[in-house]
């Protein structure tokens, strides 16, 4: 079984945290069913940039973005070439290194 290691995030996960992850399962939904509050304010449609994440170990794993994805990344802050959708990114077998960036776009929280 696959592992998600998420780094310290100052609001999230101030410790960080070694998830075991379902493969098939997204790197957003992997969090939350883990008391990891990643915002995703459009419900995980691929329809926003709240869900952003950089996959700093096991990127070419998570499988390829689409042209959406690709578009709606362009207006996330602070995008990196690691970076992905957490509800996009899908765990396959390999483990992963996940960093939830500081900001997103969304001005209020939507507290999911």
């Amino acid at each position: 079984m696959p592992q998600v290691i998420f780094l310290p995030h100052e609001e999230l996960c101030p410790d960080g945290a070694v998830l075991e992850a379902k493969e098939g399962d997204s790197v957003l939904d992997t969090a939350l069913k883990n008391g990891i509050g990643i915002e995703h304010a459009c419900e995980k449609v691929c329809a926003c940039t709240t869900c952003h994440v950089i996959i700093r170990e096991g990127f070419e794993s998570t499988g390829e973005a689409d042209d959406l994805e690709e578009d709606l990344l362009d207006k996330a802050w602070g995008l990196e070439p690691e970076s992905r959708l957490g509800c996009q990114a899908i765990i396959s077998d390999e483990d992963l290194v996940v960093e939830i960036p500081k900001y997103t776009i969304n001005h209020a929280s939507e507290q999911h």
